[in-house]
């Protein structure tokens, strides 16, 4: 499952609830933030809190694919939460995107356990005024609809109401 949506659309909040329903026992959760500043810290900690302890967490800003491997053995279901701050995290780093997310597509194909993935929806707004923006929008575009592509499940949150687009 993919879940799209704007910053406090309600989308991490709907994906653990979904990951939370198919999973049978234990749950993944593969976070791809990095806290470089203590606003993120705190955000990072209050999720973490959220989860509880029924969740495994597992940190990878840059080898989600590994990750993702690394979760399916031990846990029923996972989440990753987020595609976008991993997008970031992998141009920050000037890594090849179009082998990372074909990388992570396999890694996708492989996995034996349900996955529910968060991603941003950034190409909604206006066209962003410099070269780097308009580079992570139009990755992030193409990384969402590869995602999408694979996902039986596909859903768009606005204002904490899910709107199904697949499955």
């Amino acid at each position: 499952m993919l879940v799209l949506g704007g910053c406090r659309s309600g989308k991490s909040r709907y994906a653990q609830q979904r990951c939370e329903a198919v999973g049978n026992g234990n749950l993944a959760y593969i976070a791809t933030a990095q806290a470089f500043d203590a606003e993120m810290e705190e955000r990072i900690a209050r999720h973490k809190g959220e989860r509880g302890s029924r969740w495994l967490t597992i940190d990878a800003p840059m080898d989600l694919p590994a990750a993702l491997s690394q979760a399916a053995r031990r846990a029923d279901a996972v989440l990753v939460d987020c595609l976008t701050l991993w997008l970031t995290n992998l141009m920050l780093a000037e890594e090849d995107l179009a082998s990372a997310r074909a990388a992570l597509a396999e890694a996708m194909m492989a996995c034996p356990v349900p996955v529910v993935l968060v991603s941003n929806e950034v190409g909604l707004g206006i066209v962003p005024d410099n070269a780097l923006a308009r580079r992570f929008r139009d990755e992030a575009g193409w990384l969402n609809q590869q995602m999408a592509a694979l996902c039986e499940d596909v859903i768009l949150m606005a204002a904490g109401l899910p709107l199904r687009l697949k499955g």
